[in-house]
């Protein structure tokens, strides 16, 4: 029993009818990039992967950048003429000031020092620029349920998701609230602008009838995902 990325598409879908207004995480994730856009923005891609947002905006973005700690994944990066560098998140190769925005997407549950993470995010972001960011809500049933069943991971991802392992990563999940996150932005000299809790009852659609259950947990369950803007304070 997989659930492949074009069965759970087609959950969301039928979730979007049956909720006018939903919309996926991604899609509120791209919206939030979109709005701050403006011709000439250095962006940079943080954990950028294998395509991501920068494959989804295009040319609407002029100066992209992507950076990943797997150097395989930037290897086979479907924009092949993108600017982009082996780093990791503690330690960003660009210059004090260097970025205007910083998009970030599943990245933040995998930190180890989300606080030096977040100092770097100050650091590379230009006085007014934002770092936009989508990343799972800590309080969800989905993060409980990976919790208990983080012993197994390793193959139940495989014959769950259809995902190889070689595209999971560890997952610690210490920057992945609300109130952490508005901390951490505070302390390192950013200011919460917003941050919106999407629910999505799509990831233990296994069946119809999970996708019901799923369904209705939503409506007094945490949500799943936490998509947001941290902007630079000061100069």
């Amino acid at each position: 029993m997989t659930l492949s990325l074009e069965r759970q598409n087609a959950y969301r879908a039928q979730y979007q009818a049956q909720h006018p207004g939903w919309r996926p995480s991604t899609d509120v994730y791209e919206e939030l990039i979109r709005q701050r856009l403006r011709p000439g923005m250095r962006v940079l891609d943080l954990g950028c992967g294998r395509g991501g947002v920068l494959e989804q905006l295009g040319d609407a973005v002029s100066r992209p950048i992507g950076l990943d700690p797997d150097p395989v994944s930037l290897r086979e990066h479907r924009l092949p003429h993108l600017p982009r560098a082996a780093a990791a998140a503690e330690a960003l190769p660009i210059q004090e000031g260097g970025v205007d925005m910083l998009t970030c997407s599943w990245v933040l549950e995998h930190l180890a020092d989300p606080a030096v993470v977040f100092g770097e995010i100050r650091r590379v972001l230009a006085p007014g620029g934002c770092f936009v960011f989508l990343t799972p809500n800590a309080s969800s049933l989905v993060v409980l349920l990976n919790r208990l069943l983080r012993p197994l991971q390793r193959g139940l991802v495989p014959r769950l998701y259809g995902r190889a392992e070689a595209n999971t990563f560890p997952v610690r999940y210490r920057a992945n609230t609300p109130s952490r996150i508005s901390a951490l932005a505070d302390d390192a000299g950013l200011r919460a602008e917003l941050i919106r809790l999407v629910e999505d009852p799509s990831y233990l659609a296994f069946s119809p009838f999970l996708f019901r259950l799923s369904a209705a947990l939503s409506r007094v369950t945490p949500p799943v995902h936490l998509v947001g803007v941290l902007t630079r304070v000061g100069p």
